[in-house]
């Protein structure tokens, strides 16, 4: 199979894996659909944080009966988001996508929850209809990023408290690797640690410092006790990462470990007890791993492309609800 259009590095260069938005700018909230192949993709699932609202993780583990998984919904709202699944779910039964069960389907959707209620209105969250939508609008091809779908409401580096926060958003990354293979990653980072370009080694965004462009240092906030860090509970960055390796159930629960490595180079804490930081993984599996060195390869690349689709998410959002993007901040220092 070609992949012509491999230069949009972008988790939907995987063939079958489709991504669709629902956005809404005046309450600064929203969601995100993945969608398998019509057939699913064998599932995974890593939960670091320790402040995660999560929906069907546990069927994704080895050992349980269910091996794929259909659709992964990234949202919105703090765990009142996780109605949209519903919508997934309405959607994808229309299509007769599920596990069959007599004359029904079952489409086995999973999915994670940012906070984003301080931002914009609490009152509005995505519910079944939005992820219906979302999942209506879902497509292959270029993916809108930044402050969009689960992205809109998301804000990042939060030591300094919200009103020196900035805004984080959604972004995608894919990584190719030898005979055809790939594994892109999309994620939502509404992280409360700073986020850091590993490339670079320099913060692109931290909490905001007094002078224009300028940053704090989060950890230093902290251990000066001029903040006690992120409100517990308010912060999370989830992530899907795709690949179109042929894996079993158990190699891609590994992969969706491995691939939390992401977060950690690009973000700065993670991982903390006031994240629920969540990674699922999914293997539509076309191209078969020849070796036990390519599933290393596979796994470097997994965490190279969710630390990509990370910065991504920060560098392409835009100011929304008073918090400007980080872009934003650093063009304010500009003469």
């Amino acid at each position: 199979m070609t992949h012509d259009h491999m230069a949009l590095d972008s988790i939907t260069d995987i063939a079958g894996i489709t991504v669709g938005h629902w956005t809404d700018l005046d309450a600064a909230t929203g969601c995100t659909v993945v969608l398998c192949p019509p057939a699913g993709a064998v599932g995974g699932v890593d939960v670091r944080g320790g402040a995660p609202g999560t929906r069907e993780t546990d069927l994704l583990r080895p050992g349980m009966l269910a091996e794929r998984a259909h659709a992964v919904l990234l949202t919105g709202g703090s765990s009142f988001g996780l109605d949209a699944a519903a919508g997934v779910m309405r959607y994808l039964e229309e299509q007769g996508v599920g596990m069959p069960f007599g004359k029904s389907f079952i489409p086995l959707v999973a999915g994670a929850v940012v906070f984003d209620l301080n931002v914009g209105s609490d009152r509005v969250r995505p519910d079944a209809e939005a992820g219906y939508r979302a999942a209506k609008a879902a497509k292959g091809g270029m993916v809108e990023q930044g402050s969009v779908g689960v992205g809109t409401g998301c804000t990042v580096a939060k030591a300094g408290g919200l009103e020196r926060c900035l805004k984080g958003g959604v972004g995608t990354a894919c990584e190719r690797g030898p005979d055809g293979l790939l594994v892109g990653a999309i994620a939502a980072v509404n992280a409360g640690g700073e986020v850091v370009d590993p490339e670079r080694g320099r913060v692109v965004a931290g909490p905001r410092a007094d002078t224009p462009g300028a940053f704090l240092d989060s950890i230093e906030l902290m251990r000066a006790a001029r903040s006690e860090g992120p409100t517990p509970g308010e912060n999370t960055t989830n992530a899907v990462v795709a690949t179109n390796a042929r894996l079993t159930k158990e190699q891609v629960n590994r992969l969706a470990s491995v691939s939390q490595d992401g977060f950690a180079r690009a973000i700065r804490p993670a991982h903390t007890m006031s994240d629920g930081d969540t990674v699922f993984a999914l293997a539509t599996g076309e191209v078969p791993l020849a070796t036990w060195r390519r599933g290393h390869l596979l796994e470097a690349l997994a965490a190279r492309a969710v630390e990509r689709a990370v910065l991504r998410a920060v560098l392409c959002a835009t100011g929304l609800a008073g918090v400007p993007s980080a872009q934003e901040w650093a063009e304010q220092a500009m003469p």
